[in-house]
């Protein structure tokens, strides 16, 4: 059903897919999704944590193991806890970026919403965020759920992708345009 309407795909897409069918028939979407954010949120965070997540070297046990201790530590349970230990049983831990963000998408597109992807040179606070939110629903006419991801190279400004129409308006980019028409003009 929600594979079918989704445009996930992939391994990752499939187990997305799963949890997502699975959290909707418990009626529970919101709480595994604050979980995975939760999860992705200490990802993030902890070097750790994702080396333990992506390194080959780690045995399914001893990932299991470690990460049911950092679950319990931060109150991630149910639904969400026992999908991120069936990933790891099934050493698919290291697809968990692919996987939370197809399930996002799934999620949105079950809420009605569009979903931008957002690249900023330092975090947002609320009300830049409440602004973004609002401006982008002007132009969707939807609810906007927001993937945010800082990266300090672009300087200044910001990058959206909203499906297929891309904005970049970092400073990086007017940088090089700048760079390039100074090299043409000499």
């Amino acid at each position: 059903m929600a594979a079918e309407e989704s445009s996930v795909s992939g391994v990752s897409g499939r187990y997305a897919t799963a949890l997502f069918e699975l959290a909707r028939d418990e009626k529970s979407v919101d709480a595994v999704k604050a979980d995975l954010d939760k999860f992705d949120a200490m990802l993030a965070d902890s070097a750790d944590l994702k080396r333990l997540v992506r390194s080959p070297v780690f045995s399914a046990d001893v990932q299991l193991k470690a990460l049911a201790a950092v679950l319990d530590k931060a109150g991630v349970t149910g639904i969400a806890a026992n999908f991120l230990k069936v990933l790891t049983t099934n050493r698919r831990l290291f697809a968990v970026d692919d996987v939370s963000r197809a399930f996002r998408a799934l999620v949105a597109k079950f809420r009605g919403e569009a979903t931008a992807d957002v690249t900023v040179a330092e975090q947002l606070n609320d009300r830049n965020l409440d602004a973004l939110k609002t401006a982008l629903k002007s132009v969707t006419g939807k609810d906007v759920a927001l993937n945010v991801k800082v990266d300090p190279s672009i300087i200044g400004g910001l990058v959206v992708k909203l499906g297929s129409r891309m904005v970049d308006s970092s400073l990086r980019t007017k940088l090089n345009s700048i760079k390039h028409a100074m090299k043409e003009a000499g």
